[in-house]
């Protein structure tokens, strides 16, 4: 399996229908034929979108034991002269009409809407003998700080992904995440090694042409992050008519309780499994799910760990915490966690620094029945007037109330977000539950996301509008 170099096995079976259907003997030839213009072990970009050609390139760059960094389609043009500036790839694989690369560079191969396009300047990388990809952290395309993932990392988590969401031929899952973020990715790769038929288009969730493809495609798999099922609520997606769906997938974040009783209870009325899951890019894609037939006794739990993993967790004296309702820093073992991170071109030569061993920066406790639970970030900690807080305690205590808020803040400055006119009320409930001071309050017309959804708190503005 490692490097995609079973799925020969498949032939004339399906692997992408995107604006018709492609064997994976078509996707092998063209895969190849792209990594064939390359050469050599070497460093690439590939700027990603749902089409044939980011994943036949990227299918192809496995094979071929070249290493990618998948990167956005759209990336600004200064954040990608930064990575190019760093990183000195000797080629990359990106829309024909890229307008930048076109002008920069000259190309040497073709395939559909895409061009290889190759760099002037090209150096020979030291590139650590496993190291088989490259992500960017936490969705930021500009970031200089990637992950670096091996072959055994990839292809054991697609693995396990397999084993219990018990992926096969006759899946047919429909693209709803960019294929540069770690969970996107991971619904290729878990598909590809079953010998499925991934459904592969760019259209959003809002347009009726996503909808009618799932149709006439007969798409069996849905996922998405917290963010994709808000929308979904929104569209009435209970009023659907989708009889082929059998199964909802989610993570990237943890689904507001309500949303996920909703789809919990359409689930079970129709028949489908929801899988709701835990993971980071540092581990590949995915490091716990819920089963489905838990998902009403264990609302509100990230699960149980994959197969092949291990969940533990860590006091701050750095002792394991074995017995259940003790919180602490949430830790994962497995094949799956990257081998560490790069943030300048020597760091491609590494090794695997992290041994198997990621510490998430989650604080968690584990249930009597082996169950975990999140109940904060350590990063996501202040000091208000030397008390301790958790930014997520602090959304989740105005929620509750009825206030969808989010929260940044430094020592002695907590900032509340709203996008509704209820700022006196926040207040109200600020002041009578935590009794705190120097809290500013702020009402703003949209909270903004990355491509996956996630919540941008650095983005958020500092403007102050209410201090309590």
């Amino acid at each position: 399996m490692k490097r995609f170099d079973t799925i020969e096995q498949y032939g004339a079976r399906t692997a992408i229908y995107t604006d018709r259907a492609y064997s994976y003997d078509e996707m092998i030839e063209a895969a190849d034929a792209i990594v064939r213009e390359v050469g050599d072990r070497t460093l690439v970009f590939c700027l990603c979108a749902n089409n044939k050609e980011s994943i036949f390139g990227y299918v192809g760059f496995l094979r071929g034991r070249i290493v990618p960094l998948l990167l956005d389609a759209t990336i600004h043009s200064e954040q990608l002269q930064h990575l190019i500036d760093r990183y000195r790839p000797t080629h990359i694989w990106a829309n024909r009409e890229h307008h930048q690369l076109e002008q920069e560079m000259d190309t040497t191969y073709e395939y559909g809407d895409y061009a290889l396009f190759a760099c002037p300047q090209a150096i020979e990388h030291d590139l650590h003998d496993e190291l088989a990809l490259l992500l960017t952290t936490s969705g930021s395309t500009g970031s200089p700080k990637l992950v670096r993932l091996s072959y055994d990392n990839l292809f054991h988590n697609a693995q396990s992904i397999v084993s219990y969401l018990e992926i096969g031929e006759n899946d047919r899952p429909i693209t709803t995440l960019p294929m540069n973020y770690s969970y996107g990715l991971s619904i290729i790769n878990s598909h590809l090694v079953s010998g499925a038929t991934i459904v592969v288009t760019e259209a959003p969730i809002m347009q009726k042409e996503f909808w009618q493809l799932c149709r006439d495609q007969q798409v069996t798999t849905f996922g998405g992050v917290p963010f994709v099922y808000e929308m979904l609520h929104r569209l009435k997606f209970e009023t659907m008519e989708l009889p082929s769906l059998t199964k909802l997938t989610q993570a990237g974040g943890k689904l507001n309780p309500a949303l996920a009783e909703v789809f919990t209870d359409l689930c079970e009325r129709k028949g489908m499994q929801f899988f709701m899951m835990y993971g980071q890019t540092e581990a590949t894609a995915r490091m716990s799910y819920l089963p489905p037939h838990q998902n009403r006794e264990k609302a509100g739990s990230i699960g149980i760990a994959i197969p092949g993993g291990e969940l533990t967790l860590r006091s701050e004296a750095g002792e394991q915490i074995s017995s259940p309702n003790l919180v602490g820093e949430l830790i994962y073992h497995g094949a799956n966690v990257s081998l560490g991170y790069a943030e300048a071109l020597p760091d491609l030569a590494s090794g695997n620094v992290n041994q198997g061993m990621l510490q998430t920066g989650d604080l968690a406790y584990m249930d009597e029945d082996g169950y975990f639970f999140i109940v904060g970030r350590m990063k996501r900690m202040i000091k208000m007037h030397g008390n301790r807080i958790s930014l997520d305690e602090v959304e989740h205590l105005l929620r509750v109330r009825g206030h969808e808020c989010v929260c940044t803040g430094t020592d002695d400055e907590l900032y509340v977000y709203t996008l509704q006119d209820d700022r006196a009320a926040i207040k109200q409930v600020i002041k009578e539950m935590m009794h705190t001071r120097g809290v500013t309050i702020l009402q703003i017309d949209a909270i903004p996301r990355n491509e996956s959804g996630k919540i941008l708190y650095s983005a958020l503005p500092k403007r102050e509008l209410v201090t309590t």
